[in-house]
């Protein structure tokens, strides 16, 4: 009798790319897929995160090199991923968020929230998809969502309209690129720990209502994250494209 084997969550021999790398779910999302075996790029806007974040992976034995790189600036992207070696794995997890009533929403906070949540991730994918197709390689595109992009949320209109395209466009690409043998999904977290949430957490009334409606009764952490990411990337997840893994410790079970 000839038992199955597990496919490898191994990513040896893998380059990948995390934008928003130094910080949050990108750092955890740097560090997780070292720890596989990846060869990581971490991009970051500011060039001393980047030399920190590289610096604290060399010296924990893990394989990483930086680049500053502001992913709005479309054509700088397009000309550093046509210099570099195909990357297998992308994480696109750089983000922003700008929340207000939708009376207080205002055109700048639009145009950035967009900019950086959706247009960066579209151009960003775009280049590493291009370098695959010139290799004939395959790879894994894994777009940092929310469960916001399945949900509403007080004051959220904009973060949620970003998220909810960004679950449309997922599944339009892996369309697209199934038969290059391009896997494209999403991660959504539910509140992560993180400085980007740090604020909004620490008003005790928000955070009572947050975690009313986490049904594992407690926020998420960087680390809850990390493994969903390195599935993804992995030959473990090989038959998984357009759809959406939810870590958000059941919010969207209602």
């Amino acid at each position: 009798m000839t038992l199955p084997r597990t496919p490898s969550f191994r990513l040896d021999g893998k380059r990948a790319l995390v934008t928003g790398g130094t910080r949050g779910i990108g750092l955890g999302a740097s560090v997780a897929l070292a720890e596989a075996g990846a060869n990581v790029t971490v991009g970051a806007r500011t060039a001393a995160d980047v030399e920190r974040v590289v610096n604290a992976m060399a010296d924990a034995g893990l394989t990483a090199e930086g680049v500053a790189i502001d992913i709005t600036d479309f054509d700088a992207v397009r000309a550093f991923v046509a210099e570099s070696d195909p990357f297998h794995v992308l994480v696109n997890s750089a983000g922003t968020a700008r929340h207000s009533s939708v009376a207080g929403i205002n055109e700048p906070d639009y145009q950035a929230v967009m900019q950086l949540n959706l247009a960066a991730l579209i151009f960003v994918s775009q280049a590493v998809v291009g370098k695959l197709h010139e290799a004939g390689q395959a790879g894994s595109i894994i777009n940092v969502s929310s469960q916001m992009g399945h949900v509403g949320g007080p004051n959220r209109a904009v973060y949620a309209a970003s998220k909810h395209a960004v679950e449309g466009l997922t599944k339009a690409l892996a369309i697209d690129l199934g038969a290059s043998n391009i896997r494209v999904n999403t991660v959504c977290p539910t509140f992560i720990e993180t400085e980007l949430t740090a604020k909004n957490l620490s008003d005790p009334d928000f955070r009572s209502w947050v975690l009313s409606k986490i049904k594992l009764g407690r926020l998420g952490r960087v680390e809850d994250i990390m493994g969903p990411i390195v599935f993804l990337a992995s030959d473990a997840s090989a038959l998984i494209t357009g759809t959406a893994l939810l870590v958000d410790g059941g919010w969207t079970a209602e």
